[in-house]
């Protein structure tokens, strides 16, 4: 493998433990802000007298402008710098935040979930595109594995808080803790994270953001790999849609036990994402996503056929950790070769690749909603759909074979 000086090559060891910690902490304001309510779900059907489908819209709403969030924040960013388009995008999160907690009815906070997800995107976009600024090839992916073992706290840890929040305050004060967690986010942003896109390098490849998105939209395996990445992430959210009525409704949890058992379960992505980043140096990542895909088809499978036996609760649980273990391993590797041939335009590669997986993932995940959430059997139908397109999108568009090696 030839090797190819990275910027970040020049921070010491303390630097880059600080990144990891920043740019951890940056992209964990996604997940906190998607999941840190759902154990407030039943609350807020009941709260608000609405049904269950109505609230996953709101979860939908986020998603959705989550992605939203990210198309504008990127290409931005890679003509402006990364910390300006963070901070704005962090201070739209804080005021929604604020918004969402003081709304009395179903529609207005649903377009105040809606901002959030907006708001939030700007984390997540920056924080790919910084690595991608300071790393290449095997030093990157060593940096996104170091970044997950910290955000991938935080949809261990989430639910958790959101659960014990509930013991001590009702539902909008969630959405208060959530707008203290932006607000730190921004001094963070002043005060420690650096601008790793200097001024020379804004807009180098001189084309504007219509040609950017065009560059890589002609890119197959790239368009394949938002298809991968969609369809997985999908899939995820299927789960964290359905999981709040399945486990508390159905099968009797309270808040609190359904917090623990969500922490429980993302520790499969946490397990999945460090082991695919250590694999990554010997399997080609192609290759271990097609291995993950059809062992996620196989589990969601399993869900199915374990309900519809009477298994209980116990055939629930073990296939759908194993199913979650198998979206860590996958998202590593889409990351990985999404970014690693467009460097020019990382943030815009990085805005695509998020805004095409949380648009997949609102527009799909209510689905479950829609069939009904009495047993697990329409929760594992979906997401046995989602990873058999993205076994498709893998298979017939960005063809393994032909993806070239990580330099």
């Amino acid at each position: 493998m030839t090797t190819h000086p990275n910027p970040g090559d020049a921070l010491s060891r303390r630097q880059r433990l600080l990144y990891i910690l920043l740019l951890g902490a940056l992209t964990a304001l996604g997940p906190f802000t998607i999941d840190l309510y759902l154990p407030a779900f039943p609350d807020l059907e009941a709260s608000l007298g609405v049904t269950e489908a109505q609230v996953q819209l709101t979860l939908a709403g986020t998603t959705i402008g989550f992605a939203l969030g990210q198309l504008i924040v990127g290409p931005f960013s890679d003509k402006f710098g990364r910390r300006l388009p963070l901070i704005l995008a962090t201070a739209l999160h804080i005021a929604s935040s604020i918004g969402a907690a003081m709304s009395t009815d179903i529609a207005t906070l649903g377009l105040f979930r809606v901002l959030m997800g907006v708001g939030a995107a700007g984390g997540g976009v920056v924080a790919l595109a910084m690595v991608r600024d300071l790393f290449s090839g095997y030093a990157m992916v060593k940096m996104f594995s170091r970044m997950a073992l910290v955000n991938g706290l935080a949809p261990i840890l989430a639910p958790v808080i959101g659960s014990q929040l509930l013991l001590v305050m009702p539902w909008p004060g969630i959405f208060v803790f959530l707008a203290c967690y932006g607000a730190l986010v921004i001094v963070a942003s002043l005060v420690l994270v650096r601008e790793t896109l200097p001024p020379e390098k804004r807009g180098q490849s001189g084309m504007t953001a219509r040609q950017r998105y065009k560059s890589l939209f002609t890119d197959r395996i790239f368009v394949g790999l938002l298809v991968v990445g969609g369809m997985n992430f999908a899939g995820l959210f299927t789960y964290l849609s359905a999981s709040p009525f399945l486990f508390q409704d159905i099968f009797g949890f309270s808040p609190q036990q359904y917090g623990l058992l969500f922490g429980i379960n993302s520790l499969g992505i946490v397990a999945g994402v460090q082991i695919s980043s250590r694999l990554i140096r010997r399997v080609p990542p192609q290759w271990i996503v097609a291995g993950s895909t059809a062992w996620m088809f196989l589990m969601a499978l399993l869900i199915v056929i374990f309900d519809q036996a009477g298994l209980g609760l116990w055939g629930v649980l073990v296939p759908l950790w194993f199913y979650i273990l198998g979206t860590g391993f996958t998202f590593p590797c889409v990351q990985v070769l999404a970014l690693a041939s467009h460097g020019a335009q990382a943030g815009t590669a990085a805005s695509l690749l998020g805004a095409a997986t949380f648009m997949t993932a609102g527009l799909i995940s209510p689905v479950v909603g829609w069939l009904g959430i009495t047993s697990a059997a329409p929760m594992g139908a979906v997401q046995a759909a989602c990873i058999l397109a993205a076994i498709a999108g893998l298979w017939l568009i960005v063809r393994p074979r032909t993806v070239p090696a990580i330099q």
